[in-house]
């Protein structure tokens, strides 16, 4: 859309002021409104941000010793370029104009800049030949609460908004049919349409899975997503949590990744009806890409301290560096049965992932074993793969993925040296906050009895 379509679309609306955001590290949305003169003046020459958008974690502490931004850096402006692309209209906020930004023009943040990255992920694949088509889906958690309840219950003795373990019901969810359908219908009118939405196991757990799309449409799509249905939630009196494993006893959150790569007519290149699994070897070689980054760029599929949490055996997560076909214990997942539709699925990520960072791993990861011819060696999972004691198990927690991915050289020749320091440090500095602190478990285990 250029310049003069979009005046005309918002003169439609008469429209005042606009709303508008950027993804931090973390993959929390940033932003804020603005009247319609600034918007058209911020088009041209950018709207300004404070730098510490990207010198601060997701409770808004400074980082200490961040190259991109810091005290030392006097916390400047740095300009966000609005995508013109990404317009779209708030059905739940009276249909204020919405628009997604990033730091790509502004090279003194850009490196830190989850969208950014991606951006360049996707030029490198288009460079190379290939059309990238991703989808996300997710799990997540609902709870009869608010902000406040949550703060006044410190996390705990929380209600789910429904009690039991239903994957699939139909019962469940009538329950709630106007929250539940709101999220169906309302992503819709938001420009996020979903293939579907279902309960999964679990206390009010939700699975959606979003359209195919063009690989970065499919990243706005999903990040939007995690905000919108919090935001629908809280219409409702609810609140929604993305967090990878909330309860020991129950399942965790993914955010499954699906792919495929398409030629310049549009035609699936992962499929080839003459190979024994309909698989091509553009596909074998992403495949094996995939495997052999997959230790060393776990942060971006993990970034947190509980992300780890999820990766236990038997609760349909992954736990190795695997893959099978339809096998949903593997890492990676072969989905064949439909030759159009023949595609990958990265399980690995969780729902708290940055889905910039998640989806820009698992295409540069797929890419290099393309560039480099990798061969797939590792057998494909027949049965289960947790039962599977030659496989390579998952790093164990984020202190340790962190120390993979800067001790290897996969990550800077994948995402550039600037953005690995600045993400290595952040996932330090997470790290280092976990370990400062005293747990319920550890005063319950030690306080008395030591």
């Amino acid at each position: 859309m250029d310049e003069q379509q979009l005046l005309e679309r918002l003169q439609h609306t008469n429209a005042d002021k606009i709303k508008f955001a950027v993804a931090d590290i973390d993959g929390v949305l940033r932003g804020k409104i603005i009247n319609i003169n600034k918007f058209l003046k911020g088009i041209k020459t950018g709207i300004g941000f404070c730098n510490v958008i990207f010198g601060w974690d997701v409770n808004d502490q400074c980082y200490t010793n961040s190259d991109v931004s810091g005290w030392h850096t006097g916390y400047p402006d740095a300009f966000a370029s609005i995508d013109l692309n990404t317009y779209r209209t708030i059905p739940w906020q009276n249909n204020i104009p919405f628009f997604l930004a990033d730091f790509s023009n502004a090279p003194e943040v850009s490196a830190a800049c989850p969208r950014s990255l991606l951006r360049q992920i996707k030029q490198q694949c288009e460079a190379a030949g290939f059309n990238a088509q991703f989808a996300k889906e997710f799990e997540w958690f609902n709870f009869v609460e608010t902000p406040q309840t949550l703060h006044d219950k410190s996390f705990v003795n929380l209600q789910p908004l429904t009690p039991g373990m239903f994957g699939y019901s139909l019962l469940r969810t009538s329950q709630n049919d106007a929250f539940y359908y709101d999220i169906f219908n309302l992503l819709k009118s938001f420009n996020i349409p979903l293939e579907g939405l279902h309960t999964e196991t679990g206390r009010g757990v939700y699975e959606a899975c979003i359209e195919y799309t063009d690989v970065l449409e499919a990243a706005d799509r999903a990040v939007l997503f995690k905000t919108a249905v919090k935001e629908i939630a809280y219409k409702h009196g609810y609140v929604a949590t993305f967090m990878a494993k909330w309860n020991v006893n129950l399942p965790g959150c993914s955010g499954h990744i699906h792919q495929h790569l398409a030629d310049a007519n549009a035609n699936n290149i992962f499929y080839d009806e003459h190979d024994a699994k309909g698989m091509s070897e553009t596909m074998k070689h992403y495949i094996a890409g995939q495997l052999y980054c997959l230790p060393y760029i776990m942060p971006m599929y993990a970034p947190t301290v509980n992300s780890y949490k999820r990766y236990v055996e038997g609760a349909w997560s992954a736990t190795t560096v695997s893959w099978g076909i339809e096998n949903r214990t593997t890492a990676l997942r072969v989905i064949n049965h439909v030759p159009s539709a023949t595609r990958l699925e990265t399980r690995a990520p969780g729902a708290d992932a940055n889905p910039y960072l998640s989806i820009a791993a698992s295409l540069a990861s797929g890419l290099y074993g393309i560039k480099n011819k990798l061969p797939l060696d590792l057998n494909a999972v027949k049965g289960s793969a947790y039962d599977n004691k030659s496989l390579q198990h998952l790093p164990a927690d984020l202190h340790e993925a962190t120390t993979m991915m800067k001790d290897s050289s996969i990550a800077k020749e994948l995402f550039g040296e600037a953005f690995v320091n600045h993400f290595i440090l952040t996932r330090e500095w997470e790290w280092k906050q976990f370990q400062q602190q005293v747990t319920d478990w550890e005063l319950k285990r030690y306080f008395e009895i030591i």
